[in-house]
């Protein structure tokens, strides 16, 4: 009975078009060599990355995580940041939008499996790797077994491992892998590891623990496979494109990207495969999408699906989102973590979404992909240009053949042609493929109620619709097609539309044609059902979306998603996107009406048995200009009798940090509680009067500065530096990482008596921690050196204050605020009444500004418009500008920060009904002219039904 239950509510979970085991009972995960399994039915796992501490908007996430399932993609990869979560030891929130309960609940909701990946370490680009900065100050090293750092884990992990645990798919939630750790493979604890898993076991997850090795499987957990510290099921991580987004064209400089098998008792796990990039060289995300663009998609993706036979992959990212605030790691990225994703930071579809969707689809519709073997291949290419690679499923002996150029450098000009020979020997049939493109054939395969011969086009998707086969296949544009079906008595073969030509010999059916637009093929008699054919190129395949509705599946093509399907009676409803034109829809022959959303959609039938109807396109968006902008000056921490008594004395003279400081007393800023933005300090010290320079060194990560003032003159700044190289190895501390000196100007003294240094860091995030090695990640922030004198270290005594973050904001989190001014006295807010501040002038001079404007919206209901802020110009490298809107710190914009000039402002953040204030503190080098100019624009624009 058990038995029976599983299937059918596998096969209603196909019929709605959920993986089976999300939002259903209790399930049971197991696995062998081929493939995950849930209740016994096997599953390719296709999994994208997504990080909700990335997206500030909760109602945000369905909407993201809906697109990754209209994809095809079956589960989420999900990092959970320890650092995002807790301020301090002891202190956790899980509340608004660190809610991780809601975010698991939305998974489920949008028909999504989980891959839960609490660290405690996780990297990501983020500030400490995701630890979070208060264990700096934790003595033993990070990522040990050391007691100090073990009793901080464990603490989160008892926090954090509870939440996942009532989310399991084992009680009927999505989570279906729980990863411990992260990359962990260079290091060698074992007992760490082990530990990490225990404490999972303790607190209740009993799905199958996995890992992700980095770097081509210079793996650890191989050799420990049966010793402690192995999960059950070890994955690889693999970034063959490196992270040079200016240079897209040179394919593969970090290894041949094919995922290893590491166990012969496991599936191939893909478990961090490269899908975008950082971009290192500043030259754009939009470069990084092209570096790791569709073509890469098909040649490294399909080459793990078939060389390896992976089940198994999660794609890193599918949606990169944002570094609001101080999420990110100083050495790698800047505001935007677009990351070159299928899906960018405002939510837009790409194409590499539709190569997504194509290999998704595929992979959900062709179910003996789950389980193969390595065969001899059927096709050994005459044209040395191509090489070929074949596996079979021994239980239906399904063939799938992939074909692809030999030669990586080959360009998109280079055709070659296989000439295949199908399995059973009885055709030959020739296979054009360009230079930097692959493509993977089936043969043999019972394609629903049809026997598929084989095909040199590629299967997207199928279903029984209406009572017939529908299939959607698709090859390159202007490249020949041939497509051949097995049947008992000759069918009756109609071209409804496009260029086919049918040829039936010896029981087999042959369709010639060539990829161009979209031909329909009806197909009926020859002793089984009616089938539908629609053959395409890759760009009309990816127009077609798939939904399951209790009635069956349907096809859609005309929208830009579907989210949904549902049928009631003879009315059909769409849940989705559409920017006006026609729309069709391939369902059960009873729907004759079509609804999206709320929305009536007049329809007609086609003569392929679809229903045809036209969408209106959305209204217009119309943006007010940002104007009326306010100023005020924002350092009064810069003038000589600023009031200080209450600031934080810094007066320590030892410090946990590995790298000792260069002069007494310590000013690191984590050993005084203050772990994120900028930081002030204020040194008083009594002048002799021959003190003729002022010594500093700051050590804040790349990117980050320091301005000085003596006595309320400000001296000028200098660049702060990384106390250790900050490469992949260990390397000795910098003795001079971040210089600053500063000439005494005359007359600015004041002998025998109180002068103050006051000096402003901008510390840009904490070294993450991915080689565990404490000389990286437990490197100081703020200053590390200090002296007073004519020079060198030493000279006139100086006592020293330190003021950041005063607290935590409740709403936006410990990433959000630093320490300026206006932060600790809410100059950032909404709320805050700035109609005394003057009208903001042309010219900023060197210090700290604050400018503020506010503007009303009232988007079109029913629309998806997001929102962005754009600067004008070109960023200066004298100044740097920390964006708030409605008080998050949405942004830092700057010649120094980054190439960034549009911020994307997420609803949810933004009031799309409503007042909204922006709030810029502006940080100059030197008198500059303003950022500007400054204005609102949209990313896109559709009607969005739910």
């Amino acid at each position: 009975m058990r038995r029976l239950l599983a299937v059918f509510t596998v096969l209603l979970c196909v019929l709605l078009g959920a993986p089976a085991g999300v939002g259903a009972a209790a399930h049971e995960v197991t696995y062998d060599r081929y493939s995950l399994k849930v209740d016994g039915e096997r599953l390719v796992l296709q999994s994208a990355e997504f990080h909700y501490f990335r997206l500030p908007s909760p109602e945000l996430w369905r909407d993201v995580l809906e697109k990754f399932r209209a994809a095809g993609f079956n589960a989420v990869s999900i990092y959970f940041s320890w650092a995002y979560h807790s301020p301090k030891p002891g202190v956790y929130d899980f509340t608004g939008v660190r809610d991780v309960d809601r975010l698991l609940r939305t998974a489920r909701q949008a028909g999504l499996y989980v891959i839960a990946r609490p660290g405690p370490y996780i990297n990501a680009e983020s500030t400490g790797g995701g630890l979070p900065a208060w264990v700096k100050t934790v003595p033993g090293r990070a990522r040990s077994s050391a007691p100090g750092y073990r009793a901080a884990y464990r603490e989160w992990l008892h926090r954090i491992n509870p939440i996942i645990a009532r989310h399991q798919v084992t009680g009927g939630g999505p989570v279906i892998l729980y990863n411990a750790e992260n990359e962990y493979q260079v290091n060698t604890d074992a007992a760490y590891m082990q530990d990490i898993q225990d404490q999972a076991r303790a607190d209740g997850i009993d799905v199958p623990i996995t890992t992700n090795d980095c770097c081509d499987a210079g793996s650890w957990s191989s050799t420990w496979a049966t010793g402690p510290g192995a999960v059950q099921i070890p994955g690889v991580d693999d970034y063959p494109q490196s992270f040079e987004c200016a240079t897209p064209e040179v394919w593969g400089p970090w290894g041949e990207g094919l995922t290893e098998r590491l166990r012969e008792d496991i599936p191939v796990f893909a478990a961090e495969y490269q899908a975008g990039a950082i971009d290192l060289g500043n030259a754009g995300y939009d470069k990084c999408r092209e570096l790791t663009g569709p073509a890469y998609m098909k040649y490294f993706y399909k080459n793990n699906l078939v060389t390896t036979g992976a089940t198994m992959f999660s794609y890193y990212m599918g949606y990169g989102g944002t570094n609001w605030g101080w999420l990110a790691q100083p050495n790698d990225v800047y505001t935007s973590y677009d990351y070159g994703a299928a899906i960018t930071e405002a939510r837009q579809l790409t194409p590499k979404y539709d190569e997504f969707k194509r290999q998704g689809y595929f992979l959900e519709a062709v179910a003996p992909l789950a389980k193969t073997d390595p065969v001899t291949s059927p096709a050994a290419p005459d044209d040395p240009a191509l090489t070929t690679t074949a596996r079979a499923n021994p239980d239906t002996g399904t063939q799938f053949v992939l074909v692809k150029h030999a030669d990586r450098a080959a360009t998109g000009t280079d055709d070659a042609t296989l000439d295949w020979a199908a399995p059973d020997g009885r055709h030959r049939v020739p296979v054009r493929v360009k230079g930097r493109d692959a493509h993977v054939l089936v043969a043999g395969y019972d394609l629903g109620g049809q026997r598929l011969v084989l095909s040199t086009s590629e299967i997207m998707t199928h279903a029984l619709i209406g009572g017939r086969d529908v299939a959607v296949l698709y090859g390159t544009a202007g490249a020949p097609g041939a497509t051949i079906l097995r049947y008992g008595s000759r069918p009756v073969v109609k071209v409804l539309e496009g260029d086919v030509r049918a040829a039936y010999t010896g029981g087999d059916l042959r369709l010639d044609y060539t990829h161009d637009g979209l031909a329909r093929v009806l197909v009926t008699g020859g002793g089984r059902r009616p089938l539908l054919l629609l053959l395409g190129t890759d760009e009309a395949a990816a127009g077609f979306w798939r939904a399951g509705t209790g009635a069956g599946a349907v096809l859609v093509r005309g929208t830009e998603l579907v989210r949904s399907a549902s049928a009631s009676g003879d009315t059909l409803r769409l849940a989705a996107d559409t920017a006006g034109g026609q729309v069709e829809v391939f369902a059960s022959t009873a729907a004759r009406r079509l609804r999206i959303g709320t929305e009536d959609v007049p329809v007609t039938r086609t003569a392929s048995g679809s229903l045809l109807g036209a969408t209106r396109a959305p209204g217009p968006v119309r943006l007010p200009a940002l104007t009326s902008w306010r100023s005020r000056a924002g350092a009064p921490e810069a003038a000589p009798g600023f009031d200080d008594s209450r600031w934080t004395a810094a007066d320590h003279t030892t410090t946990v940090s590995p790298h000792p400081p260069k002069t007494l007393p310590v000013l690191y800023a984590d050993d005084y509680g203050y772990h994120y933005g900028n930081v002030w300090y204020r040194g008083h010290f009594t002048a002799a009067g021959s003190e003729t320079r002022i010594d500093l060194n700051a050590v804040t990560g790349l990117r980050g500065n320091y301005l000085v003032w003596l006595n309320g003159r400000y001296l000028g700044s200098a660049a702060g530096g990384v106390e250790a190289d900050s490469g992949d190895a260990s390397t000795p501390p910098n003795p001079d990482p971040g210089p600053g000196h500063f000439d005494v100007p005359a007359g600015v003294l004041k002998p025998g008596a109180d002068n103050v240094i006051s000096v402003l860091v901008a510390n840009m995030g904490h070294n993450d921690d991915w080689i565990a090695d404490d000389l990286r990640f437990k490197q100081p922030r703020g200053l590390v050196a200090a002296a007073v004198g004519g020079g060198g270290v030493g000279g006139t005594p100086i006592s020293w204050r330190i003021q950041g973050a005063p607290g935590m904001d409740l709403l936006r989190g410990p990433l959000n605020n630093g320490g300026l001014y206006g932060e600790r006295t809410g100059w950032h807010l909404p709320t805050y009444p700035d109609k005394s501040w003057k009208t903001a002038g042309a010219e900023l001079a060197p210090g700290v500004t604050w400018l503020r404007t506010a503007f009303r919206l009232d988007l079109p209901k029913g629309q998806d418009a997001p929102v962005g802020l754009r600067f004008g110009g070109d960023p200066s490298p004298a100044y740097r500008v920390q964006i708030f809107l409605n008080g998050w710190n949405v942004g830092q914009y700057g010649g120094d920060i980054g190439p960034q000039r549009d911020f994307v402002l997420p609803a949810g953040v933004l009031d799309e009904h409503g007042s909204n204030t922006i709030a810029l503190a502006v940080t100059a080098e030197q008198a500059v002219a303003g950022p500007g100019p400054i204005s609102l624009f949209t990313y896109g624009n559709v009607r969005t039904a739910r």
